[in-house]
């Protein structure tokens, strides 16, 4: 899994952010539950969004800030989702994004709006006005740990990476902060993902970039099925490094993109390790199909597998569970030509059992990390799927009454 030295710095990694995580009453936990992020000179913005049809009103004030090409600010709150909230959440979302702006001497158009929390209950804009003016005043260049942590909702941590890249001979700097433990399912999931940047780009071209990077990272996530109301994933990218503007697709763009990949590779895996009451890190490598769409599709079937995940949290290498579920995944495949393994060891092949050593697959199985292989033998594409497990603790999670 992607980790680095300056994870955290996070958001404020960059040059010319600064952030901040306060409490505000909002989380009964009474922990931190409203994070901002800044920067002072404008910055070009793009977002990827859920594409429920029951989205948040946050969603919605914040796909026309994306429309509109140039932000300065995020503000996001946790334990309170302000979705399925009516007239008065889209209220609350323009509000929030209006009142953040008069605090920060900014246009309420140039402010990003996230929420995360339990669904249909309204946000208590008093408690979070006065978090949003905390944290304000506690804008700083060493706020993204806290930033992080004013996010979470189940999250047994705040995810963090941060990197350095050379473009035109410029150092140019990337950093992240994010969220999501359950309800994970792509399109997007119950997950919130901040970027900066310094670099110097035109806001199509980091739309383009972000689009593509989405499709093969944080869309090849899954908790348990379960699209959510309010994700996004959102970038800034203020220019401050110095290099020459990007304004084509050409080797300089190609950094930005595969910096981008990086950063949401790396956030997605940790979201998957993170799953509510997750004890299995699962890899599911799709070989051999005819198309991305297919080696997808096949991978989204294994990881959505109740009877996949309950298996790998119990150690049953039970293989059968996993072919069954690359059968009903709905691509044509021919079970002969299909392997599968467990750790690297062949559990599958020409369509029966593989005999095997079941004291190396028993160290296979009892690992934190394990990585499932199937090869369908029908082409050359390819994909990779992260998921967890399914354990008592994400039945107790998700079985709790919320108020």
């Amino acid at each position: 899994m992607f980790s680095d030295k300056n994870a955290k710095a996070g958001v404020t990694f960059p040059k010319g952010f600064t952030a901040a995580g306060v409490k505000a009453g909002i989380k009964k936990s009474g922990n931190l539950d409203v994070a901002l992020i800044y920067t002072e000179k404008e910055a070009a913005v793009a977002g990827t969004f859920t594409q429920n049809q029951v989205a948040a009103a946050p969603v919605f004030v914040s796909k026309a800030v994306v429309k509109g090409g140039i932000a300065h600010a995020i503000v996001a709150n946790a334990g309170c989702a302000n979705a399925c909230t009516g007239e008065q959440g889209d209220k609350d979302a323009k509000e929030t994004q209006a009142f953040a702006a008069k605090t920060l001497g900014i246009n309420p158009s140039e402010v990003i709006v996230a929420s995360t929390g339990v669904i249909g209950v309204n946000l208590p804009m008093e408690k979070l006005k006065s978090g949003v003016e905390a944290a304000a005043k506690s804008l700083s260049t060493t706020g993204s740990v806290d930033a992080g942590s004013a996010i979470i909702t189940t999250d047994t941590h705040s995810k963090a990476c941060a990197l350095e890249v050379n473009i035109g001979g410029v150092p140019v700097r990337f950093g992240a902060i994010a969220k999501g433990s359950g309800m994970i399912q792509p399109n997007m999931a119950t997950m919130l993902a901040f970027i900066t940047t310094d670099v110097s780009i035109d806001q199509p071209l980091l739309q383009k970039a972000l689009s593509s990077v989405v499709e093969k990272t944080f869309n090849m996530i899954s908790i348990d099925g379960d699209m959510s109301t309010n994700d996004m994933a959102i970038v800034l990218a203020n220019g401050e490094a110095g290099n020459a503007k990007i304004t084509s697709e050409n080797e300089d763009y190609k950094k930005v993109e595969e910096a981008l990949y990086k950063i949401c590779r790396g956030l997605a895996e940790h979201i998957a390790s993170d799953g509510e009451g997750a004890t299995k890190f699962l890899t599911i490598n799709v070989t051999g199909t005819k198309s991305f769409a297919d080696a997808k599709t096949i991978g989204m079937s294994v990881a959505n597998s109740p009877l996949v995940k309950t298996a790998f949290f119990g150690e049953d290498p039970n293989w059968g569970r996993v072919i069954c579920a690359v059968g009903y995944a709905g691509v044509p495949m021919d079970p002969n030509k299909t392997v599968v393994k467990f750790g690297g060891i062949p559990v599958y092949a020409k369509g029966v059992g593989v005999a095997y050593d079941e004291a190396a697959l028993r160290t296979v199985m009892a690992a934190h990390d394990i990585i499932i292989d199937i090869d369908m033998g029908e082409g050359e594409a390819e994909a990779t799927v992260w998921t967890c497990d399914f354990s008592y603790e994400y039945v107790k999670i998700n079985g709790e009454y919320h108020t």
